[in-house]
């Protein structure tokens, strides 16, 4: 009798144990971070883990969300692409994370879709990235091509006068497929096949003394050239000390890069990069309340007031603000129910105006060019006068001219063929 009401107050007591888990994990909101901790690509996402950790603790500053406390859950997918997805799978079905933010590479995004997509999870994507895509489950606040690639590519022949490219990328989808893209793009401006050259390297490469000196050779055939950079991770770094040592200055051929920002550049010598461009939707030197105020709030947050802003923080923090207001709109962080309260939501971006998510699931922002200064940071030298629509398919390759995106009805659909009235292939 003693060891039966023993197994009954053992019992009762693991019940009791359950219960209060479970209105321990009812009690909170949980915020999955999904970024690259270690490996090639820690250089860039570190940050964007400790942005989101900020923008949370924030939040439960406010009260956090429908009177519930954020609880980060951050792991490590250590720029291991197929690690993505079984990071992604971890937050979902173990950790039942309400949200994730993350992912940098495309790679590591197309990874970790269709477990978003099996699981009906909800990810912000905050990086620039190649178009060609809208899934349902995520919502992409980086650029579009046609809110990077291709207003630098036009600011190049426009202000510059450039005449021949190079197109220098990482070997993954993103450089890839931007490059086809932008390669259809100056052939549709007139510019000849023999004036476009194209050069992809591994993540992490290192050794860019023959790259940079065929670069060289390249733009000393009597046209002005630029090199349009796609070149991701701690690469860049040997490749802009390389333009330095072999005196590749910004007069002789520029280098307008879409994957380098301050944080990039924090880290080396940039007296001899002066004048080379990047092209972003944010800089830190944007001039704005709001700006200002997210700077503060990020080196009070960090403890360190040589830290740097950049875009993919401003993405993050775009993200994370518009899922909280969808959140709060919908009284529930159930996805579909999150996903509907999405469209529209429009707040202050931090470069002045506003950021619009549309229902391509694409943001409308501004598009900005910055040369970079000997001090690491870049001085505005161009920018759209309004905000430009995200366009998750490109007019400028045959098989996306016709595509349309767009998850409200009637076409409720990622991928709408606008000639054939239907929905093609995968439906993202």
């Amino acid at each position: 009798m003693k060891a039966k009401k023993g197994l009954k107050l053992g019992l009762s007591a693991l019940a009791f144990s359950v219960s209060l888990s479970a209105v321990a994990a009812d009690d909170v909101i949980k915020v999955g971070v999904l970024h690259s901790l270690s490996g090639t690509m820690a250089i860039s996402e570190t940050t964007l883990k400790d942005t989101v950790l900020m923008l949370v603790e924030q939040q439960n500053q406010r009260g956090g969300l429908l009177g519930k406390k954020l609880q980060p859950v951050v792991v490590d997918p250590a720029s291991n692409w197929p690690l993505f997805a079984e990071r992604a799978r971890q937050l979902l079905e173990r950790d039942k994370v309400d949200v994730i933010f993350g992912t940098w590479t495309s790679v590591s995004r197309k990874s970790v879709l269709p477990v978003l997509e099996e699981l009906n999870g909800l990810m912000f994507y905050p990086v620039q990235y190649e178009g060609e895509e809208s899934s349902r489950n995520i919502f992409y606040t980086g650029a579009a091509p046609n809110q990077q690639a291709i207003p630098a590519v036009d600011y190049l022949i426009n202000e510059l006068g450039i005449e021949r490219f190079v197109l220098a990328g990482t070997d993954y989808v993103y450089p890839r497929t931007t490059n086809r893209i932008l390669e259809a793009y100056l052939k549709s401006k007139g510019v000849a096949d023999a004036d476009i050259m194209i050069n992809y390297t591994p993540f992490g490469h290192s050794d860019w003394q023959t790259i940079v000196s065929d670069i060289r050779r390249f733009g000393s055939q009597g046209k002005k050239t630029a090199v349009v950079s796609t070149i991701n991770g701690d690469a860049n770094v040997p490749f802009y000390l390389e333009l330095g040592n072999q005196g590749v200055s910004a007069e002789d051929i520029p280098v307008i890069a879409f994957s380098v920002g301050e944080e990039e550049l924090s880290g080396i010598d940039t007296g001899p990069l002066v004048g080379h461009l990047a092209a972003w939707n944010y800089f830190m030197s944007a001039e704005s309340d709001e700006n200002f105020a997210f700077i503060d709030k990020w080196h009070e947050f960090i403890g360190d007031t040589n830290r740097v802003t950049n875009d993919p923080m401003e993405a993050t923090y775009i993200g994370f603000t518009m899922w909280t207001k969808a959140v709060e709109a919908a009284g529930t962080t159930d996805v579909d129910a999150v996903r509907a309260a999405m469209y529209g939501i429009t707040i202050p971006n931090l470069t002045g105006g506003y950021a619009v998510m549309n229902t391509n699931h694409h943001l409308t922002k501004p598009v900005l060019i910055g040369e970079i200064q000997d001090d690491g940071q870049f001085s505005i030298v161009w920018q759209t006068p309004n905000g430009v629509i995200g366009d998750a398919w490109t007019d400028y390759l045959p098989d996306s001219a016709n595509i349309i995106a767009d998850w409200t009805a009637p076409v409720n659909c990622g991928n709408f063929n606008i000639r054939t009235g239907r929905c093609s292939g995968q439906n993202y």
